[in-house]
């Protein structure tokens, strides 16, 4: 077996463990390429440049997407951009890179991107991660781009994978539900594959904007089946949950999520 293959097969094997509920047979779950870039602010503009004529028309060119640009508030004068890329399987993920660069509209478009110079690069890094969809919500569920939206990313870590697995249980057991009653609208839940920080459950929340965000928020921490859910002694997140990180993001312009 190819290098290429192997990796796409142990991509897939993967995606179908360890995830309590099932998707249903005839359908696929999403994998989610998580991208952060993180930069000086000046850069922004050249970055946003790459990416809106660059880099997403190509994967639109591909067939991958839809795909997602998101920023934070500057801390410390950097700034970071995340990107979030829904591939429909692991061998769009393993052969990404070889298709741009044999892609000759892309590496025009994204000249200034890729000839950056060594002492004056676009990006400081890049920080990476790839995700599978949960069988409670195998597919990305994408928001109406063309209205305003602020995104709530939060990243779920776990002392264990026995504990990782409990937690997205929870989710496809009950949790997910009280957030859709409650007016946490789910774009994404995924396990994480590779990256840092794992193992860990990572999610995005859309809403209309962050009064709303709040107001869902509150709602739910005092639902009554949420309550009598996380006093299951197995739920307790002193059991199952060691780290929330808690992201609020803006879409760009060019933003397809």
């Amino acid at each position: 077996m190819e290098r290429r293959e192997f990796v796409g097969a142990s991509i897939a094997t993967l995606c179908t463990a360890g995830s309590g509920l099932a998707a249903p047979a005839d359908q696929q779950r999403d994998i989610y390429e998580l991208r952060t870039y993180i930069l000086k602010p000046d850069k922004q503009p050249l970055l946003d440049e790459y990416l809106s004529k660059a880099l997403l028309p190509a994967l639109k060119r591909m067939g991958i997407g839809p795909v997602g640009a998101f920023t934070e508030p500057p801390e410390k004068d950097v700034l970071r951009l995340t990107v979030l890329m829904v591939h429909k399987n692991a061998d769009e993920v393993v052969g990404l890179s070889a298709r741009l660069a044999a892609d000759e509209e892309y590496r025009k478009a994204a000249a200034a991107y890729l000839t950056a110079r060594p002492d004056d690069p676009v990006y400081l890094r890049i920080e990476s991660s790839l995700l599978a969809a949960i069988g409670g919500m195998p597919k990305l569920d994408k928001p109406d781009a063309t209205k305003p939206r602020l995104l709530n990313l939060r990243v779920y870590e776990s002392h264990s994978e026995r504990a990782a697995t409990k937690k997205v249980e929870m989710f496809e057991k009950g949790e997910l539900a009280i957030f859709r009653r409650v007016g946490l609208t789910p774009v994404f839940f995924a396990s994480a594959l590779v990256g840092a920080a794992m193992p860990n459950l990572t999610y995005m929340l859309v809403f209309p904007n962050d009064d709303g965000r709040k107001k869902a928020w509150d709602m739910f921490r005092g639902d009554d089946a949420w309550l009598k859910l996380k006093a299951i002694p197995e739920y307790a997140d002193k059991e199952i949950v060691s780290k929330i990180t808690n992201r609020i993001l803006t879409p760009t312009a060019y933003s397809e999520i």
